[in-house]
């Protein structure tokens, strides 16, 4: 018997029209995270200049409808921010503007959080910078991990 996963609108609409799909050549910043438990994984492009103001993401994500929809709305979110404003976007603020997820799906926003972080490290890297309270990625992400306990 299988588990009815019930799904916002805006997860629907950002599953069935995902925006930004594709990848950026030359991205500033590239960051793949991934989950061996439940197979998603998404690459996350960054396009920052020299302002160090996120002008263009794009996304490729291989798993389930949540996965999708979480990884085009973190791209719609950090779009036009600064880079320090786009570490700050949390997989609480993906969650909160699709309107939520059911608790069985909440890691694949949490996946969309590292992989925002995962290209910013990238660019950091490649730039020589350092962007105050950003982790070196985690590549494979498992919902053992600290990422995955509900912030108290």
């Amino acid at each position: 018997m299988s588990q009815v996963t019930e799904y916002s609108e805006k997860v629907m609409d950002h599953f069935s029209n995902p925006r930004n799909v594709g990848q950026i050549e030359d991205a500033s910043g590239v960051g793949t995270v991934g989950n061996a438990k439940c197979g998603d994984i998404m690459r996350m492009y960054l396009d920052i200049d020299d302002d160090q103001i996120v002008r263009d993401a794009k996304f490729k994500t291989f798993g389930c409808g949540a996965a999708i929809a979480t990884s085009s709305m973190a791209t719609e979110l950090v779009k036009g921010k600064s880079v320090t404003e786009a570490l700050k976007v949390t997989n609480k603020a993906v969650m909160e503007a699709l309107d939520g997820l059911p608790p069985i799906k909440v890691h694949c926003s949490l996946l969309a959080e590292q992989a925002i972080h995962a290209a910013l490290w990238d660019w950091a890297e490649k730039n020589g910078v350092t962007i105050e309270g950003l982790d070196p990625p985690v590549n494979d992400i498992d919902e053992t991990e600290e990422f995955y306990k509900t912030p108290g």
